[in-house]
């Protein structure tokens, strides 16, 4: 057989990568990602937000192994975005509850949803969001903390922060 024959005829080997660690790089981005950047992490989240918070009602919803799941869970509770609370003692049975470090990525998880909604959801938007207060369907808009008026990419510019431990380099030419 030629080589170019046994070549195309062996199995594949699928390698694993290998999840690239964040947490020297200086960069909140970073370390966002860090704790909520795997694939399970958000959808977990978005359960949680929308009531799901047991493990068995969030395995079912999501399709995840078991143990995948059971890893995410704990990543999230080792960071302080969700609690472990326990429901039942015998069996042991937990529900995961939002901390106020896990409710502070509702914006997140809501631009998230707002990108889907107008980027990869053809049909239309598989949820809607609608304000308690006057009933209507609504869409998140950031805008300025200190003027009201609303914020785009174009509308800002990045400066160094107390935190900064190196400049700021632009992506353009005459930029600050």
């Amino acid at each position: 057989m030629s080589d170019r024959l046994r070549s195309i005829m062996e199995p594949t080997r699928v390698t694993t990568v290998e999840r690239k660690s964040f947490s020297d790089m200086h960069c909140s981005v970073a370390q966002c990602l860090e704790v909520v950047g795997e694939w399970w992490s958000m959808l977990v989240l978005r359960d949680a937000f929308l009531g799901v918070t047991r493990f068995d009602d969030i395995q079912e919803r999501l399709g995840i192994s078991r143990n995948i799941l059971n890893q995410r869970l704990n990543r999230l509770v080792d960071a302080g975005v969700l609690a472990k609370v326990p429901y039942s003692q015998h069996p042991p049975r937990y529900d995961y509850r939002l901390t106020q470090k896990g409710r502070d990525l509702w914006p997140v998880l809501t631009a998230m949803r707002q990108w889907g909604d107008r980027h990869a959801a053809p049909d239309g938007p598989p949820v809607e969001v609608v304000h308690k207060g006057c009933g209507a369907v609504s869409q998140a808009v950031m805008t300025c903390s200190a003027c009201g008026e609303a914020l785009g990419p174009r509308d800002v510019r990045a400066i160094p922060g107390p935190g900064a431990v190196e400049p700021l380099v632009s992506a353009r030419r005459g930029s600050p």
